[in-house]
């Protein structure tokens, strides 16, 4: 993946929590899997259930816009389940929650695991205080889909590389689309993307020894005037994920054309986009705030 979308993030971790259910002849662990993981799970889990037969694995989807208020209701009801995804971002909330049991004695015991497998940087994300509370799943980051016959059609001939070129595209396209389409849905509960904004320049997130925020950075200016201009000038709309109920849909329709996610949206978009639309979208590393960053 080209350097330029300067922001990776570990999406989901998996964790353990000691709450299986014991019948006569085997063990029954409840895990939820997340978005599209949990489908991969589901597919998953015959298999090794042949290779251990003496448990059970209970599966449930869910998606990633309910994730956190469906964890949050399950801690407060004592109905968590034994194993589930949870994005790094979280695990501090659920650790001072005390919903989450260290894992440093299974990993000891398991033989297996090996925290130098993995990137270190990673791996610190599940640590606090000296205790580790998950195992890396996965990392990927964000990257930017656009249609691309709506950008041709706007006469945008490539996807932008840079913000200027990004705010050009915008423009174009909001001209063609139209007033009751967008260019670009980014939806305002999301902290990646202003995120993503300013740590493609040299600003780094915290400051006077990482013990403040560092929002008021000129860097930091620079990328949530930015951001925020996506709205101010009509390219966004001012709306949460939990209320665009179906984003392959609307990007089919094309209520908006650019979108920012990560690499698991591929699979979305080819199983759930018709086949006519098919050839008409395409990916991108995200654009920079100048040439070469």
């Amino acid at each position: 993946m080209p350097l330029r979308p300067a922001f990776c993030s570990l999406l989901t971790l998996l964790f353990l929590l000691g709450g299986c259910q014991a019948t006569s002849d085997r063990v029954e662990i409840e895990f939820w899997g997340m978005g599209r993981e949990g489908e991969v799970v589901g597919e998953m889990i015959t298999d090794f259930e042949q290779q251990h037969p003496g448990i059970k694995v209970k599966v449930q989807q869910i998606p990633w816009s309910a994730a956190h208020e469906k964890l949050l209701t399950a801690y407060a009801g004592d109905a968590l389940p034994d194993l589930w995804q949870l994005g790094n971002t979280w695990i501090p909330e659920f650790v001072a929650l005390d919903a989450l049991e260290p894992l440093d004695p299974w990993i000891a015991r398991s033989g297996q695991v090996d925290s130098s497998a993995y990137f270190p940087g990673i791996w610190a994300t599940n640590v606090l205080d000296g205790q580790t509370f998950g195992l890396p799943w996965y990392v990927d980051t964000r990257l930017l889909f656009y249609r691309q016959d709506i950008l041709e059609a706007a006469g945008v001939s490539e996807a932008p590389a840079t913000w200027e070129a990004w705010a050009a595209a915008l423009r174009r396209v909001k001209q063609y689309v139209g007033d009751d389409n967008f260019c670009i849905l980014v939806p305002t509960n999301e902290f990646e993307p202003p995120v993503i904004l300013a740590l493609q320049q040299a600003a780094g997130m915290l400051r006077d020894g990482d013990r403040y925020g560092n929002f008021q950075s000129e860097d930091f200016r620079r990328a949530f005037t930015f951001y925020i201009d996506l709205f101010k000038n009509g390219w966004a709309p001012k709306l949460r994920n939990t209320q665009v109920s179906n984003v392959p849909q609307e990007f089919a329709r094309g209520y908006f054309s650019f979108y920012i996610s990560g690499p698991w949206y591929i699979s979305e978009f080819k199983q759930r986009l018709p086949d006519s639309l098919q050839s008409a979208w395409m990916t991108a590393p995200m654009p920079g705030p100048d040439d070469g960053s």
